[in-house]
């Protein structure tokens, strides 16, 4: 099969949708991939702190799910795949910290037991009742995360069990992500019938595994990355698209320097903000849809700090609702995938739906701020012997209620030979990512594309 296919987007969705367009059109097909940036993987970046590879974009994995691990076996990286070290992740709430909470769904808890120590009496006791209260479900219904479990479990449920797990994912709040999108298995449940939301969580909450829960990269995301450059072998080019046109026979790229490149099929693998400006002219209502995404930003700061630092043996903080802390995450990066040099890596996460930080706050605040975070919830001087601030910006959308009706929009309002990828559609990990990418492809090489 032959055929020109252009890429737009050098992010982990573009790269895969390049390596699936390699593998199903041959190796004499013509594939274009555009990327201004002086490196490709979008928010995939590995970078040396301290002496350590560390990715300072997207961090894992979650390992049960199929897509990274069997594209690593394809591409014959299957033994770079490491897990952690099985240390728990803690909960800072009302200024102390806790233990991560076992026993349920996203913090969402399959007994009263599991939320002990973390709410007060009162709300335990509001989660031993809810199966004993009708439960008002509509078949189909979105609502908020906030909505449904604040109604069962109250606040104190959302804002120190709920939210600190799924800001750290969204860089939002229960209170504006949508319950199919961020527990699509949970609606599932309840449209089931399921009579209680205890009663749902109980029945869809995965059994313990015994493995890591989540999966990274011996040499970071860089290895993939890479990889998948090579096997895809595409031809870079470093410009910016800034419209798709209808051509002659097919597709015309217009790039920055108004230069038209031919196509007989695209992937668009851009974030949503940059999709509405290069499709408006061909696909309106797609346009339309991909501009009813919301999107967040984040910035984190990743810290060497002298070895023997006293840190705890947990992978991590993630931080309830309303503390006085700047951070909304912590990871403790040597702890939870284990030691490779003589520095202990600490990765703070700043930046939430709704705020300025990643843009407006400078280097040297965020600086202070993580090593005041540190002393407040650790006790430790933060004097580190090497730092990385990284940006994200619009990186992260928002998985609103009706979530999946914008994506199918945006999908259904495309051309056969246009298709697209990337965190705005299907889920903002990694292995959802690996999924688009890979299902725009099949997209194009079953829609005619010339042989």
């Amino acid at each position: 099969m032959t055929g020109r296919y252009c890429v737009v987007g050098g992010g982990i969705s573009g790269l895969v949708a390049a390596y699936r367009l390699r593998l199903a059109a041959g190796p004499d097909a013509s594939i274009t991939l555009f990327d201004p940036a002086d490196r490709l993987g979008g928010v995939l970046r590995t970078e040396r702190v301290g002496g350590q590879l560390v990715d300072v974009g997207a961090e894992a994995f979650i390992a049960r799910r199929p897509e990274v691990p069997a594209l690593l076996a394809e591409l014959g990286l299957a033994g770079r795949q490491v897990g952690t070290t099985g240390v728990r992740p803690l909960i800072y709430s009302q200024r102390r910290l806790h233990a991560m909470p076992v026993g349920t769904l996203q913090g969402i808890p399959a007994q009263p037991s599991s939320l002990v120590g973390l709410v007060d009496d009162a709300t335990i006791a509001r989660i031993a009742g809810e199966r004993s209260r009708p439960l008002a479900w509509h078949t189909g219904a979105d609502p908020t995360v906030a909505e449904l479990v604040g109604d069962r479990f109250g606040e104190q449920v959302v804002t120190r069990s709920v939210d600190p797990l799924l800001g750290g994912v969204y860089a939002g709040s229960s209170s504006t992500i949508g319950l199919r999108s961020a527990l699509p298995t949970l609606a599932a449940a309840l449209d089931r019938g399921a009579r209680s939301l205890t009663d749902a969580v109980r029945d869809v909450l995965p059994p313990p595994t015994g493995g890591s829960v989540f999966g990274a990269l011996d040499g970071g995301y860089d290895v993939l990355l890479e990889a998948l450059v090579r096997r895809a072998d595409v031809e870079w080019a470093r410009v910016a698209v800034q419209r798709v046109e209808r051509g002659t026979a097919g597709w015309n790229l217009v790039d920055d320097e108004g230069v038209r490149w031919p196509a007989d099929a695209v992937v668009l693998a851009v974030p949503a903000p940059r999709l509405p400006r290069l499709i408006e002219g061909v696909a309106p209502t797609s346009a339309a849809a991909a501009r009813r995404i919301p999107v967040a930003s984040s910035a984190l700061v990743i810290l060497a700090l002298p070895g023997g630092t006293p840190l705890p043996e947990n992978s991590g903080v993630l931080v309830a609702a309303g503390e006085a802390l700047h951070a909304k995450a912590m990871t403790l990066t040597s702890r939870k995938w284990g030691r490779r040099g003589n520095a202990e890596l600490v990765r703070l996460s700043f930046g939430r739906f709704g705020d300025a930080v990643a843009r407006n706050v400078g280097d040297d605040d965020l600086l202070a701020w993580a090593c005041a975070d540190l002393a407040t919830v650790f006790g430790i001087d933060c004097d580190p012997v090497d730092c990385r601030v990284q940006r994200w910006i619009d990186a992260l959308p928002q998985y609103g209620p009706g979530h999946a009706h914008l994506a199918a929009e945006v999908r259904a309002g495309l051309p056969p030979t246009l298709a697209v990828a990337g965190a705005y559609l299907d889920g903002i990990g990694v292995p959802a990512c690996v999924a688009s990418g890979s299902r725009a492809a099949a997209a194009l090489t079953g829609a005619g594309v010339a042989r």
